[in-house]
């Protein structure tokens, strides 16, 4: 079967590109799940802040446990994060992270991140769950036309997270940090 240039080998491009930047790389690979939750041009976000004044945005969801499909692990993290139950409609984009950590010694984690477009009710308030991430303050409705001026996790992902309605882009989107 031959594969597309614009889909599987580009995104094999774009790993290969600027691999020499992996140190000490943890060789146990994690899966995390991630929900895209929009709502009339808003998208739902963790809002963190860290001790050197930094604030980040993320998208809810973390590592997926041993016992646990992508779906299950998706819906935990939610109800840890933002304390919703998320309806999972579908599967949009998979992506390859090399994280630093910082840590003594320095070292690379492989992420497998998966991003899910998910739903919560429409009587949702935005607010932090049971189990919140480190450094996790708020979750907010963020403007979604303004996402690529923001310091969101994976800032690379935001020009696609304006084609999850009409999605023509692969599923697979390669390295992305």
């Amino acid at each position: 079967m031959k594969r597309s240039a614009n889909t599987f080998d580009s995104a094999e491009a774009l790993f290969n590109q600027n691999n020499d930047n992996m140190v000490n790389l943890i060789p146990q690979i994690r899966n995390t799940t991630r929900a895209l939750i929009i709502r009339d041009r808003h998208i739902l976000l963790i809002r963190k802040e860290y001790a050197n004044g930094q604030i980040r945005l993320a998208f809810p969801g973390g590592g997926q446990e041993a016992d646990e499909t992508l779906i299950q692990s998706l819906q935990r993290e939610c109800m840890e994060e933002i304390a919703a139950e998320v309806k999972v409609r579908k599967l949009l984009h998979v992506a390859d992270c090399f994280k630093l950590r910082d840590m003594v010694p320095l070292t690379t984690r492989h992420l497998v991140e998966f991003f899910f477009e998910c739903s919560v009710t429409e009587d949702y308030i935005p607010r932090n769950g049971h189990h919140p991430d480190k450094h996790q303050v708020a979750v907010v409705w963020e403007d979604i036309r303004q996402l690529a001026e923001t310091d969101i996790f994976l800032p690379a992902l935001a020009p696609y997270l304006n084609e999850t309605k009409n999605n023509d882009s692969s599923v697979y989107l390669g390295k992305f940090c």
